[in-house]
């Protein structure tokens, strides 16, 4: 056995709270939108979801929730009246609950509207004279590419219209990579509704750059030929169990599924602790991403991509295939997800759950009186789902540890963006990845929503900074080192950066349960030390992704607080968690919720061309307190459970 899977559905097994909408629930809501409130309306359904149970609700939850009622939270919109409205549907009394127009906003640009681009480019007459005098003749093989526009003005052009920018690239065949040959210095502004051109921005005329791009097994030539095969086995299957969407592993439990708008999603996060069940994350998920571009051409300052809000980060998740995704003994979970008519659709294999050996858990020789030592293997917990947006792919990856440790990891890979300059150009914000090809600098800026739950719902935060003391009395040879913590006490105090120096953490901690030392039981958020917006303070990016411009944000729980950017950042001036801290709400001993930003400042290499090799972002949650002592210790050791006798070499 080398590789195996089974497979899970979405609505199989036991029922949780959080689980997501199966597809006949979809169906059900959708039906009764249409109506009830439009019969014979063009409606569009951008998002449709679980309305998710009160917390209380989730934490009564024992074995299953079958009998408890269910509702459908869904954003419709409506291209006749370009009018936004949410709504709610009772799935047992096929009933709308709430029906709320949202004014002034944009849902997220919908996929429908993303494979309507080429053809409405290709449509009209001044798109194609303009494409020619760039030199492109042949529109059977052009690609457009949809841009949110965000509110920067397009002369011309009514703001309060549902448009997106677009730009161009060249193919040589169906499957060539287009990005190798952008059509420079030229963008066409799309209506969405009417499904027309509402503008052309157009510079000087650039050459196409002349070499391809591709990167498949017969464009690359001769493959190495002396890497080996590595198997991964386990013969008496996996050490972890599925029911439903619910996980459980090693003393940890969680629920894990699809969301259209977050993405992979974790809940219900607990640990199994000496027969006790002890809480320890409600949910987390990734509240918003930004990718921002810093490029100033005509073609490029406007690209700066909001990936959950502007796009639905949850429609973009690929179905996984066993053997290169995911290596070893593999379950997997289904993802049903609707379209924008309102019709379920299945993403087979979208998260994929499985088991890692990962070194060394811990280990010691006492030489002075044994030729062994004790040492125990790691092994971690994998729970996965790959996304493709456009150029880019990105892997979002949930760990946990034998040891009560759990981490996030997000690899970002696919084809950087690219920008077409004139021969003997030297690019002045990118790099030259082929002749007349650069890739222009970005950021891949994260916020993840944390809503800590450690032994239950009220929490503190607190600041914990690993400081030198100075030479003095108590220190006399300064030597001393403390771990200082300030406790973040309000809203308005929670805006916080992370500090390397001082091995800076934020330490959750319940103030009311306490351990055997008579200290509050905690975890920590050990943060990615990286970068935060680089876009000027007073740019309107700056305005819009305000939660990029801090590494960690504190709130007090509130159900309408899910998403860093505001709900709707499609054509929005700037919403979210600055204005939520303003509030100025009490953090100490209450149920809060923690936003971490973390990333990268991506500036190109030739190396990242044409395809770009993993780079590697996240953050650690690690038990602090949480336990009496390593709750590891009863890890057998390797020969204990199947593995092979150390022994030297």
């Amino acid at each position: 056995m080398i590789h195996t899977s089974t497979h899970a559905t979405s609505g199989t097994g036991r029922r949780h709270p959080y689980d997501p909408l199966s597809a006949e629930e979809i169906t059900l809501a959708v039906a009764v939108i249409r109506e009830e409130r439009a019969p014979g309306h063009a409606l569009r359904f951008p998002v449709v979801r679980l309305e998710l149970p009160s917390k209380d609700v989730v934490r009564a939850y024992a074995d299953d929730a079958s009998e408890l009622s269910r509702s459908a939270f869904l954003v419709v919109y409506d291209r006749a009246s370009s009018q936004t409205h949410e709504a709610v549907v009772d799935l047992a009394a096929s009933k709308v609950t709430s029906w709320t127009h949202v004014p002034g906003v944009q849902p997220a640009i919908m996929i429908e509207e993303i494979q309507a681009l080429d053809e409405i480019v290709r449509s009209d007459p001044a798109s194609v004279e303009v494409l020619r005098r760039h030199g492109v003749t042949d529109l059977s093989l052009l690609q457009i590419d949809p841009w949110s526009t965000g509110t920067l003005p397009v002369e011309g052009v009514d703001a309060t219209r549902r448009i997106m920018r677009a730009s161009a690239y060249v193919r040589e065949f169906p499957e060539d990579n287009g990005y190798a040959r952008p059509v420079g210095n030229l963008v066409f502004v799309i209506d969405c509704d009417d499904r027309s051109v509402a503008a052309i921005i157009e510079g000087d005329v650039v050459p196409l750059p002349p070499e391809g791009g591709n990167y498949d097994v017969a464009s690359v030539g001769a493959l190495r030929e002396d890497l080996l095969p590595i198997e991964i086995t386990q013969p008496e299957g996996p050490s972890f169990t599925l029911d439903g969407h619910v996980i459980e592993w090693q003393r940890w439990r969680l629920h894990a599924h699809i969301d259209a708008v977050e993405g992979l999603v974790i809940s219900d996060v607990s640990y199994l602790d000496d027969g006790r069940r002890r809480s320890i994350l409600h949910r987390a998920s990734i509240s918003e991403m930004v990718v921002p571009y810093g490029d100033t051409s005509d073609d490029f300052y406007f690209r700066n991509v909001f990936d959950a809000g502007e796009y639905n980060l949850g429609k973009t998740v690929a179905p996984l295939e066993l053997g290169c995704d995911c290596l070893g003994e593999i379950r997997y979970l289904d993802a049903v997800l609707s379209d924008e008519s309102g019709t379920p659709q299945r993403i087979r294999n979208a998260i994929c759950l499985h088991e890692e050996d990962h070194g060394i858990l811990w280990k010691h020789w006492n030489f002075r009186y044994n030729d062994k030592a004790e040492v125990r293997r790691s092994r971690r917990m994998v729970v996965s789902s790959i996304h493709t947006i456009g150029n880019y792919e990105y892997g979002f990856f949930w760990y946990l540890y034998l040891d009560g440790t759990i981490q996030f990891e997000a690899k970002l890979t696919g084809i950087v963006q690219t920008r077409a300059i004139a021969p003997g150009e030297v690019p002045e914000y990118g790099a030259l990845v082929a002749p007349q090809l650069d890739a222009p600098n970005h950021q891949h800026l994260f916020n993840m929503r944390l809503d800590f739950e450690v032994d239950g719902p009220d929490n503190t935060v607190i600041e914990v900074d690993a400081v030198g003391l100075p030479m003095g009395p108590g220190n006399p040879h300064g030597n001393a080192i403390v771990a200082a913590k300030s406790p973040i006490l309000s809203e308005r105090d929670s805006r916080r950066m992370c500090n390397p120096a001082t091995a800076r953490t934020w330490k959750v901690v319940n103030p009311d349960s306490k351990n055997r030392f008579g200290e509050p039981v905690g975890y920590k958020l050990v943060p990615f030390n990286g970068p935060t917006l680089l876009a000027a303070p007073e740019s309107d990016l700056a305005r819009r992704a305000e939660f990029a411009r801090a590494h960690l944000w504190v709130t007090r729980y509130d159900a309408k607080e899910m998403h860093a950017a505001g709900d709707y950042p499609n054509q929005h001036a700037g919403d979210g968690i600055g204005h939520w801290v303003a509030q100025d709400r009490p953090l100490e001993n209450a149920d809060v919720v923690l936003w971490h930003t973390f990333g990268t400042s991506h500036l190109p290499r030739p190396e990242d061309w044409p395809i770009m090799p993993c780079e590697y972002v996240g953050f650690t949650l690690k038990p602090m307190g949480f336990f009496d002592r390593n709750p590891s210790l009863d890890v057998p050791p390797p020969a204990a459970h199947g593995g092979a006798h150390c022994h030297p070499g």
